[in-house]
């Protein structure tokens, strides 16, 4: 239902369930504000709001005021609405002097300076000076965790962090106690904020009371360059944005992308920067008497050309680790398959999943921003606050609302809300599927039910069953009350794996997949194996395996490898990812890669060259133009390519017994995922951290 009103002389027509402050935006108002929140709940504590409305007798909180609580006029004329009369502009002038009787003047050392909300609505609706002269007071700084500094002294109430820990990150630690001017923000049990989304409540502080710890002094915002990229850490394909200086990455931020991150990102995308600057590889080595040693590009590509020359295709095998971008999976594939070599696989886990099966057995088919609208959820051996938090946020955003239920078969773990857990093994998910569990009743009689499959369910032995039963469970469900709806997700860790998937990057039934290499490596039959940032594997394995480490870091690949090649890391180059749900994004440049390592797709062309098979483009537009033409869902950028619904169905008939074994998520430690979150500081502080929370909590338990 819709009514008129009259804002600033304008007659607009606004719907009843709008609150004040947007219709009064919608005629170009602005309206200043500290404790509203678009994502948040409404308190209504800072007062900057205020609009005149005509018959109230005093300025209204518009923040708080919905347009159909605002009373008719007795004739019945719309109601009219100011927000610049001279009433409403003392009134914030009122408010802005209240909130700076006792702020403290640190402007020019608070890290907020420069981006800070209370600096600007000074500017625009406060005055120039204050009728108070009383000493300002002091409140004691807490600690909440080596990421978050507290300034508390500049704290001004407007309690966007605790909403924001409480409702959106799941972790009730923070609050507001005492009262008037005693009132504080602390921590109920003075520790440390142990959630994989704390710092977003930084963004959200409106003063310098909440600033980033490890950013601390290092630098102002009119200093850094900003570069829109996407993130990596996970598979969600996260909206950020790479500030950098000069040559070194300052930080990363988050952007705002309703239909993926909204304006979340995990503590592991924001702080693991300073792990692009240590172990980094910024030169070719080659291992001579046992010992690497650093040297010329040529003679490092000579020396990976002549290994290829030597050894028979059909024992030489390529591996892609979870960062690689599209571009150089193309370029890998068109390179060794003209070299004869079809043994390359992107399932460095041992994932089953197989482009074979079509594109809708491997996608997040309901899509991220459909789980707001589902009813009914299953995780079948996934963990997703470790696996995905942002996405985790979602799945407790429709909890709290009470639209849906959810329920889990594998580990039982706190998630951030609360659900059924239905048992921990295989077994279950096959009487689920069978309709021999009361949860399948739930999911029957829902509108729209989702099955997520996590990525360690399908890298198991028994994995080709364990999808096959959620497809089977999926399917059955997908012809219910609402048809058009998709039921069946997968959710991946790594962000180059569906990019892998849709280029074809997993050998057929004659080649070795990595299982397989790992087999022929401990038999002596893997001559050579190309590890394009293949880290996570044990290397162990290997034997006396001819091994090609092309990567940025000097992690697990790099230690075993016979020959590196130093590579950009994602904040170096530009390239193409593939999301969850099938986004193709781009990340952007944003600064040079150190020493003489290079972009990754330039090294394989080099290397193509050498070893007498060169590749038919030279720029990143003709490899990109190359991989359109063979897979065009890459060429459409920021666009849910959606897949067959009979891929399911095909999923589902591939059969397969599952084991008794139960299931356990694919990450184990959140912070130390691949080699950039190892080589961090921060990152290893954190999972310290973590591990001695866990310690403890098992002890008390005990």
């Amino acid at each position: 239902m819709s009514r008129q009103l009259i804002i600033d002389g304008t007659l607009v027509d606004v719907d009843d369930d709008e609150t004040l402050m947007h219709a009064c935006e919608k005629v170009g108002a602005e309206i200043p504000r500290f404790c509203y929140h678009e994502r948040l709940s409404i308190a209504g504590n800072c007062r900057m709001c205020l609009v005149e409305v005509d018959g109230s007798p005093k300025p209204i909180a518009s923040c708080a005021m919905m347009v159909g609580d605002l009373p008719p006029n007795r004739d019945g004329s719309p109601k009219a609405v100011s927000t610049q009369s001279e009433l409403v502009k003392k009134a914030r002038e009122g408010v802005m002097e209240f909130l700076l009787i006792n702020h403290p003047l640190d402007c020019p050392i608070c890290d907020q300076g420069g981006e800070c909300d209370l600096q600007d609505q000074a500017m625009a609706f406060g005055v120039g000076g204050s009728r108070f002269g009383e000493n300002k007071r002091a409140v004691e700084d807490k600690h909440i965790g080596p990421l978050i500094k507290t300034v508390m002294t500049r704290c001004i109430h407007c309690t966007r962090c605790v909403r924001y820990m409480t409702e959106v990150a799941g972790i009730e630690e923070l609050g507001l106690i005492g009262r008037g001017e005693d009132a504080e923000i602390t921590t109920y049990l003075e520790k440390g904020i142990l959630s994989e989304m704390s710092a977003n409540a930084v963004d959200l502080c409106p003063v310098g009371a909440l600033t980033h710890k490890p950013w601390a002094h290092n630098a102002r915002p009119w200093e850094l360059t900003k570069t829109e990229s996407i993130d990596v850490m996970d598979a969600l394909g996260s909206a950020i944005r790479v500030d950098s200086r000069g040559k070194e990455v300052m930080r990363v931020l988050p952007r705002n992308n309703d239909a993926v991150n909204e304006e979340w990102i995990s503590d592991k995308t924001r702080h693991v920067v300073d792990g692009l600057k240590v172990q980094r590889l910024d030169r070719p080595y080659v291992r001579k008497d046992g010992a690497l040693v650093a040297v010329e590009w040529s003679e490092a590509l000579a020396t990976v050309a002549d290994a290829l020359k030597k050894a028979e295709p059909k024992k030489t095998g390529a591996i892609v680790g979870d960062l690689a971008g599209a571009e150089e999976m193309f370029a890998l594939k068109q390179w060794l398959g003209g070299l004869g070599v079809d043994s390359i696989d992107c399932r460095q886990d041992g994932a089953i999943l197989d482009p074979q099966f079509g594109r809708g057995s491997y996608l997040f088919n309901t899509t991220i921003q459909g789980i707001e609208e589902a009813d009914a959820v299953v995780l079948v051996g996934c963990n997703p606050r470790l696996e995905a938090p942002v996405l985790n946020a979602r799945l407790r955003k429709i909890w709290r609302s009470g639209a849906a239920t959810i329920a889990s078969i594998g580990e039982a773990v706190e998630l951030g809300y609360d659900y059924d857990h239905l048992g921990g093994n295989p077994n279950v998910l096959a009487e689920l599927a069978a309709g021999n569990n009361p949860f399948y009743d739930t999911l029957k009689n829902a509108e729209r039910p989702m099955v997520i499959v996590g990525a360690g369910a399908v890298a198991r032995s028994d994995g080709v069953g364990v999808a096959s039963h959620a497809a089977q469970l999926a399917d059955q469900l997908a012809g219910g009350k609402n048809p058009k709806w998709r039921v069946f997700n997968v959710l991946h860790s790594a962000a180059s794996r569906v990019a892998g998937l849709d280029l074809g990057l997993v050998p057929s039934a004659n080649d070795m997949d990595v299982s397989a290499m790992f087999k022929a490596a401990s038999v002596g039959q893997l001559d050579v194996l190309y590890l394009l940032g293949a880290d996570e594997i044990d290397t162990s394995k290997l034997g006396a395996t001819f091994v090609i480490y092309q990567g940025s870091h000097g992690d697990r690949g790099a230690h075993r490898a016979d020959v590196i090649l130093p590579a950009a890391a994602y904040t170096e180059k530009s390239a193409t990812y593939v999301n969850i749900e099938g986004r193709a994004q781009t990340t952007t440049q944003a600064v040079f890669p150190p020493g003489e390592a290079k972009e990754d797709w330039k090294i394989i062309r080099a290397l193509s060259e050498a070893t007498g098979k060169a590749l038919a483009f030279d720029t990143l537009q003709e490899i990109r133009a190359k991989m359109y033409e063979v897979h065009p869902t890459l060429a459409a950028l920021d666009q849910v390519q959606r897949a067959s619904t009979d891929d399911v169905a095909v999923l589902a008939k591939q059969g397969g017994s599952v084991t008794s074994a139960p299931f356990m998520s694919g990450i184990q430690d959140f912070y130390f995922t691949n080699p950039i979150a190892r080589a961090s500081r921060i990152m290893a502080e954190l999972s310290a951290l973590r591990t001695a929370a866990n310690t403890n909590r098992a002890s008390s338990a005990a």
